[in-house]
């Protein structure tokens, strides 16, 4: 009977008589460097467990930089689906010297029938496999469920235009007739944009003549899009500029209208109403209950398969119109215009999905006079707890008069936070670099960031000192390059998300690059030269790998089934073979990508 340990799934879906079975019954067998296991098509007759060494999987249709689509090492199983489907679809070749256990096709195939979940493993693993090679073959390496394939030229509708001499009698009547809500005027710009709305303030409220040009009530600010853009996309936009129609542009013309109504009957599960729901919303009540949904919206997308990109984009707008709706329901509209409630950390870059720790903070015009505005603002903070937007550890709320200040004030902290160059200091600075406007004015944050800019941009040695941050945690690989593996797992925030996110926002800061998406800074980097394109694209997949893992533990703990487990630990043995393949490959870019910014800012002297 050989010793071999069958603790872990999908061995410890049998009973122990299933197990003893499996020590009865299997062999040991030696394959030397660069053997072939198993060939592409060759019928498979064992299930192989690999005792010691190093075994890749080949997919032999791809070109040789493509081909290796997975890598297993000791504990690894591999062959049992060459076994289900009859013939292995892959090639799998020993990497070096490697001992594996041999278990029988005709004793696999009994344990399958005999113990259902134990078969179901395998064909969980094949579907999660086979999603992540459709990803590989699919243009750019996108691939999302069949509503996310939907495209804006699927959904507008033909524009309904009139000319630039057309009265708001004629727009009133062309509307009527064509049963639309709304119709684009011609200007000496480009089109501009006439709702029925419009043409009833015009009438009634501002008492304007019938024949009065329509172009006189048109807004000429357009949110446009183009015809091959995802509808996914224009729900983003809609959520994020507020509005509920977007103008379809071609070669600088327009050629269509899409409206909120057409974007939301794309989608038939009813959490994709949430969107609407906010927009709706009048009270506090209402967007009480409108926010609560938001996790159900966080697990549809998911289930759907959405993107990473386009769920985070979309739930950053929403949680922005959340905070946005509260902010209009609780402060006076008089100290709108020269206030700018800012968020910061992910939720500044648009990179937490799920509802995260507040990090807001509120600049105000210089010569505003808000006499009660500290008690405004932990109200506010109250009622943003209630939404479901927990108190910040560190206290950086709106509640705490350290981050409320007038532009002057700011522009005084950065300047002395920049000199300081304490660990405090350079953290504010940090918090202060992501943040994004979501309510009042956002060109206060404008004049504000550009202060950051010049205190820091050119300042050698504040950008070392700044990027040193970096390097501060450890990539969790061992001294050979492969994953560790603590009982209690690894951090994937600090050992993947933060070198990246840190990394990129101090290059960021040097070039005076505006966006605050890490995903937007690596475009911008890579359009700048500052960084090679195919390193901007691994950094994005690594940081999206990342990011799906702690959204998966966030989800469990938040369904009550990760138990204690920190959302930010990741047990690499509870992975997938191709999960720890695809892992070690992005913490190896992470290793390299902090190298590289040891070389840039003389980090190796530090």
């Amino acid at each position: 009977m050989v010793d071999v340990d069958l603790s872990q799934p999908p061995f410890s879906f049998l009973d122990e008589e299933g197990r003893e079975r499996v020590r009865s019954g299997i062999d040991l067998a030696y394959f030397d460097r660069d053997e072939i296991i198993l060939e592409t098509g060759q019928s498979g007759e064992y299930v192989f467990i690999i005792h010691k060494g190093e075994v890749a999987e080949l997919d032999t249709t791809l070109p040789g930089a493509r081909e290796r689509i997975g890598h297993y090492t000791a504990g690894d199983l591999f062959g049992a689906i060459s076994i289900l489907n009859g013939k292995s679809r892959y090639r799998f070749r020993a990497e070096q010297e490697s001992l594996c256990y041999l278990l029988p096709k005709k004793l696999f195939l009994q344990l399958c029938d005999e113990f259902p979940p134990f078969a179901e493993f395998f064909r969980q693993t094949l579907a999660h496999k086979a999603r992540l090679l459709t990803e590989q073959r699919a243009e750019g390496g996108v691939t999302m469920a069949g509503f996310m394939l939907a495209k804006v030229s699927e959904c507008m509708r033909k524009p309904l235009c009139v000319g630039r001499e057309a009265t708001i009698a004629d727009a009133v009547t062309t509307l009527h007739d064509s049963h639309a809500d709304s119709l684009l005027v011609e200007g000496d710009e480009g089109a501009g944009m006439v709702t029925k709305t419009n043409l009833l303030n015009a009438l009634v409220l501002e008492g304007r003549e019938q024949v009065s040009p329509v172009r006189e009530v048109a807004s000429f600010e357009l949110v446009t899009v183009g015809p091959d853009q995802y509808l996914f996309e224009v729900l983003v936009k809609m959520t994020r500029f507020k509005v509920e129609r977007v103008v379809v542009m071609e070669n600088e013309r327009p050629t269509g209208v899409v409206e909120l109504t057409d974007v939301l009957s794309y989608f038939s599960s009813r959490s994709y109403v949430v969107s609407l729901q906010v927009e709706q919303a009048d009270s506090l009540d209402a967007l009480f209950r409108a926010s609560s949904r938001t996790p159900e919206l966080v697990k549809a997308l998911m289930a759907q398969g959405v993107k990473l990109r386009f769920a985070m984009g979309l739930l950053a707008a929403l949680n922005g119109r959340i905070m946005s709706k509260a902010w209009g329901f609780l402060i006076d509209e008089r100290y709108h215009g020269d206030s700018c409630l800012m968020v910061m950390g992910s939720e500044g870059r648009g990179e937490q999905i799920l509802k995260t720790d507040q990090d807001n903070g509120l600049i105000l015009a210089d010569d505003l006079h808000w006499p009660d505005v500290h008690d405004q603002m932990q109200h506010f903070t109250e009622t943003l707890i209630e939404l479901g937007y927990p108190p910040c550890p560190g206290n950086i709320m709106v509640s705490n008069p350290e981050w409320v200040g007038s532009v002057t004030q700011w522009h005084e902290r950065i300047t002395h936070w920049a000199q300081a160059r304490d660990g405090d200091s350079l953290m504010k600075l940090a918090i202060m670099l992501d943040s994004h406007a979501v309510a009042g004015n956002p060109s206060l944050l404008d004049r504000v960031r550009e202060s950051l800019f010049d205190a820091c941009s050119r300042d050698e040695i504040f950008l070392s000192y700044f990027a040193r941050t970096a390097l501060r945690f450890s990539t969790p690989l061992t001294l050979f390059g492969s994953l560790k593996k603590p009982q209690h797992g690894i951090d994937i925030k600090k050992g993947g998300i933060f070198p990246i996110v840190h990394g990129v926002r101090t290059m960021a800061l040097e070039r005076r690059i505006k966006p605050t998406s890490t995903l937007e800074r690596l475009e911008a980097l890579a359009a700048d030269g500052r960084l090679d394109e195919r390193v901007a694209e691994d950094l994005s997949e690594a940081l999206s790998l990342f990011t799906e893992l702690r959204l998966k533990q966030q989800l469990e703990r938040l369904d009550g089934t990760a138990g204690d487990a920190s959302p930010d630990r990741v047990v690499v043995q509870q992975l997938s073979s191709l999960e720890r393949d695809l892992l070690r490959e992005a913490l190896h870019i992470v290793k390299d990508f902090k190298q590289s910014l040891s070389q840039r800012y003389h980090l190796e002297y530090s």
